[in-house]
């Protein structure tokens, strides 16, 4: 059997990556700082119910993650998360979606960086500022912005180069994770602390802990196979099973080090209650744990850690957002220049752009939780597209080939995109009206450029396509405004919030399904597509 080629001709990308280079960069994107924080800021919001939020939590990825997985064999291209909605409901939904998916890929890299600094100023207090806030000083600012030109230019390395670093990376990631939760269990004495401080922590904190502690915001990078799928020489198989079996051994790693870490605490931890949890050494919560139990081999090897995993993270999320960029500019949604490629075919012009974007954000949102919030809600919105891209296309193009085919997609693809909702309903009202009050500055922008400076015509925007946004967006919007969140009007019980999530989200998928392009103009577009024309 000829050998397959996969050299990259200019302005291309190389089809060089495998099934264990796929699966290790969706897994290496999803343990990095998460595990370093997760734990900790789970358990001061849900006490020890923080085992179920990690549970939840895989629960409703997988879900996603499934809907994912055969999408990806119908777009086996870079970037293919740009190409989906450009299929199912047209150019100015595609156009949109892969601007908001670079910016839900941007921050990663940043708060991947805090986490380093945040580690490091445990021995080297220079970089948060000693108020309590978590937010980096001017020193802080300018480690994170020179970790980040490091990241970009290792990206600058071939696929097949890249991968084989990462696939390195990503087996030290596994182990660390897996020595700590055998050493914290073995030194732990205090077994009673699961029922400790019982009126500290309720149902409610379970899910809220969801998006709030980084839970969500962990698991993900499960994606990142989805958008290397272009470099890919056999997508079909390689990248449904990076995708799911990158979920099941995350959250296997991260179930672990939640009841880890719960055992190694200590009554004393807890006098004034899980919100309150406070220990030595908290910046860095595992490392600190550790050395409180007398395991100063363990704090050691969790410091340089904390330079590998976060930085591990960075490095494959700075090279799947530059292919959301080149995706980007090879759908005319942004600047051809995105696709600009060197000779070992890295767009290197995309790299750059996400260094660039990856600095700006930690102007914003200058400490690690803050920035995980803002990337949790974006993320969940962009991933809730694709049940419904997964039900257009079961409607639209029943006999397309897919590589594989998931059960049940009928009853799976509408309970993820519910549970997508309930995480931004989850999120709260405060974060929720930055997010969908950016998303309306965007597209109102967008609007702007198409009407009166490129001189188009409405009919050529695709109204009918798009306006079930307005239903979606609008509709979460509200029912977060009614709920108990920060801020919210408190109308809307918990309980009965997530109960009108559910029935809304509903809503929106039957105009979303009749909003959709008509069979045989998606069709088409997905030839083009997958040809590249």
């Amino acid at each position: 059997m000829a050998a397959i080629d996969t050299a990259a001709p200019p302005g291309k990308l190389r089809r060089d990556a495998g099934v264990v280079g796929l699966l290790f960069a969706s897994t290496t994107s999803m343990i990095g700082s998460g595990w370093l924080f997760g734990a900790y800021h789970a358990s001061k919001i849900a006490g020890p119910l923080s085992v179920w939020s990690w549970v939840i939590g895989a629960v409703i990825i997988m879900l996603i993650a499934l809907c994912f997985a055969e999408l990806s064999t119908m777009f086996s291209k870079s970037g293919a998360l740009v190409h989906m909605s450009h299929a199912s409901h047209g150019e100015t939904l595609g156009r949109l979606w892969g601007w908001m998916l670079f910016l839900s890929y941007a921050p990663v890299p940043a708060v991947e960086a805090e986490g380093i600094v945040t580690y490091a100023n445990n021995y080297l207090p220079y970089f948060i500022k000693g108020d309590g806030s978590g937010t980096l000083t001017l020193m802080g600012f300018i480690a994170s912005a020179v970790l980040l030109s490091v990241l970009a230019v290792l990206n600058l390395l071939a696929i097949k180069a890249l991968l084989k670093v990462n696939n390195t990376v990503t087996w030290w990631k596994i182990a660390v994770p897996l020595v700590t939760v055998v050493g914290l269990i073995a030194a732990s004495t205090h077994w009673g602390v699961w029922h400790a401080a019982p009126g500290t922590y309720s149902s409610q904190g379970m899910f809220t802990a969801i998006p709030a502690a980084g839970i969500v915001f962990s698991f993900l990078g499960f994606r990142t196979a989805i958008d290397l799928g272009g470099e890919s020489a056999n997508p079909g198989r390689n990248i449904p099973m990076a995708v799911i079996g990158s979920v099941v051994l995350a959250a296997f790693v991260y179930i672990l080090l939640q009841v880890a870490f719960i055992m190694a605490l200590s009554p004393e931890n807890l006098k004034n209650g899980w919100t309150a949890l406070s220990f030595a050494g908290s910046a860095g919560p595992f490392a600190g744990l550790a050395a409180t139990l007398g395991m100063g081999w363990l704090a050691l090897l969790l410091y340089v850690d904390a330079y590998i995993s976060p930085g591990g993270t960075g490095l494959i999320y700075v090279t799947g957002g530059s292919r959301i960029l080149y995706a980007v500019g090879d759908t005319d949604s942004g600047p051809q220049s995105l696709t600009h490629t060197t000779k070992s075919g890295v767009p290197w012009l995309a790299v750059a752009v996400m260094w660039a974007v990856g600095v700006f954000f930690l102007l914003p949102f200058p400490a690690w939780q803050l920035l995980v919030g803002y990337i949790s809600s974006v993320t969940v919105l962009t991933y809730g597209l694709g049940p419904i891209v997964l039900m257009v296309l079961r409607r639209s193009q029943p006999d397309a080939p897919r590589a594989f085919k998931l059960a049940g997609a009928e009853i799976l693809a509408p309970l993820a995109f519910i549970a997508s909702n309930l995480v931004i309903y989850w999120t709260g009202f405060y974060t929720d009206s930055i997010l969908f009050g950016m998303l309306l500055g965007g597209f109102a922008i967008y609007a702007l450029v198409f009407h009166l400076v490129q001189k188009k015509p409405a009919s050529a925007f695709g109204w009918n396509n798009i306006g079930w946004l307005a239903l979606w967006f609008g509709g979460l919007w509200v029912i977060t405004a009614l709920g108990t969140s920060r801020h919210a009007l408190g109308m809307l019980g918990f309980w009965d919030g997530m109960a009108a999530v559910a029935i809304w989200s509903l809503v929106v998928i039957w105009f979303a399904l009749n909003a959709a392009l008509p069979a045989e103009e998606t069709g088409a577009l997905m030839e083009r597509i997958q040809h590249g024309n």
